[in-house]
């Protein structure tokens, strides 16, 4: 694909990265990132050339530095250069930072979404041209763009079961076309493209591809900890917790972020540099840098614990607010736990949720690590029971039907003939 681009003399890298977000990015220079949670979601090898056709495109059409320039004259800072999917954090926010910062972030947010829009119908024009340079059908991108309205639909969906607001301001997501608005302008782009010699495509390779992504995490990882229902298990470090109803568990490699039901304030969970050491003074000191506080020592579920509250200054040179628990996991390394809100009167009612957690925090039971088991994917022929029978005999259960409708692209309707491979999702052993 990189070969037969615009800028082949490049020194092109491809990495997956092991998370669960539906996602793809690139960066200036040739380096284009492809998670193992939009790979869940491809049904052939050409979709995924799809994929990183697109971010190829944003790529050699240059659009790292145009979006970096912009950002930092929009006082933002460097963003990544492009974002393929990201659609499911429309259920709430992706990160402490936005959490703190959300004002400003949404002054600046309609400066760069019309640049965002153009490259964005750009790079899927320029994926559906690489497609074509390598004889895959140039359709295999509106297959793409298919499982991102997807995934959108299935986001709304979900918020509306949940009773949840739909996020539909003017965040970071609104940067990107409306993805119906992408699949109507690619869809008539694939039909200009004249048929290779022969008037034959390549092999999809739709068979090799689900063979490739037989036994693939599906989720969360063991090595990150999984997510089920209200709580979080991390079995290499032994711990795990359970958050009150209404609260959503955001699990990155990076972070945990455990955000309340009215999306204003959020517990922060992070492990400790080792190089911070195992005090726990010493940590707040120099994670948190507080200008004054207290600390309590205590003990948590058997785990030594200390408290703290205080001030600290922020970047505007304000005093705000600071809490947090270190507690110790069951293997030795200090977790904190922040709690982040964007203002007092957040910070005051999300105390209840907050104490919840922080006293459920316990090392693993045996139940616990049945529950901590990721899942992974697997295929095989689809039943005579369709979905609903597909979705009775996976990991799911049967309330993961539209679950597996998504992940096979078929969320909208319609289903395979009976024996056609498809994918399901299997708790790993």
């Amino acid at each position: 694909m990189a070969k037969q681009s615009h800028r082949p003399q490049l020194p092109w890298q491809f990495t997956v990265l092991d998370t669960p977000e539906i996602n793809a990015f690139a960066l200036p220079g040739g380096y284009v990132y492809v998670t193992r949670g939009i790979m869940a979601y491809m049904d052939s090898e050409a979709d995924l050339a799809g994929v990183i056709g697109h971010e190829i495109g944003h790529v050699t059409a240059k659009h790292g530095a145009q979006r970096a320039t912009k950002s930092q004259a929009a006082g933002l800072g460097v963003l990544a250069a492009s974002v393929l999917g990201a659609v499911l954090e429309s259920k709430g926010m992706s990160g402490a930072g936005q959490m703190a910062s959300q004002v400003s972030q949404n002054a600046a947010a309609g400066y760069i979404a019309k640049y965002g829009r153009e490259q964005e119908l750009q790079a899927d024009n320029l994926g559906a041209e690489y497609l074509s340079r390598n004889r895959y059908n140039p359709k295999n991108m509106i297959d793409v763009i298919k499982v991102l309205e997807q995934q959108e639909r299935f986001a709304i969906d979900q918020s509306k079961a949940a009773d949840q607001k739909i996020s539909t301001g003017s965040h970071w997501l609104s940067s990107h076309p409306s993805n119906a608005q992408r699949l109507q302008e690619i869809s008539l782009l694939a039909k200009q493209y004249a048929q290779p010699p022969g008037n034959n495509y390549l092999d999809d390779g739709r068979e090799r591809y689900l063979k490739m992504i037989q036994g693939m995490h599906f989720g969360d990882s063991r090595e990150q900890g999984v997510v089920r229902g209200q709580s979080f298990y991390h079995e290499p470090l032994n711990f795990a917790f359970t958050v009150p109803k209404g609260w959503k568990i955001q699990n990155s490699p990076e972070q945990l972020l455990i955000v309340n039901s009215e999306n204003s304030a959020g517990l922060l969970v992070q492990t400790v540099a080792k190089q911070l050491g195992v005090n726990h003074e010493d940590i707040i000191r120099q994670m948190l840098k507080p200008t004054k506080g207290q600390l309590q020592k205590t003990t948590i579920n058997g785990l030594m614990a200390s408290r703290f509250q205080g001030q600290a200054v922020n970047e505007n040179g304000k005093a705000v607010p600071v809490q947090a628990t270190i507690i110790n996991s069951p293997t030795g390394l200090p977790l904190v736990l922040q709690l982040v809100a964007s203002n007092a009167q957040a910070m005051a009612s999300a105390q209840s949720g907050f104490a919840s957690i922080e006293t459920s925090f316990r090392a693993l039971t045996q139940t616990d690590r049945n529950a901590a088991k990721p899942y992974a994917i697997k295929t095989l022929a689809y039943p005579r029971g369709g979905f609903s029978a597909l979705a009775q005999q996976s990991a799911l259960g049967a309330s993961g039907e539209k679950q597996l409708r998504l992940l096979n692209g078929y969320y909208g309707g319609g289903e395979p003939t009976y024996g056609q491979v498809v994918k399901t999702v299997v708790v790993q052993p």
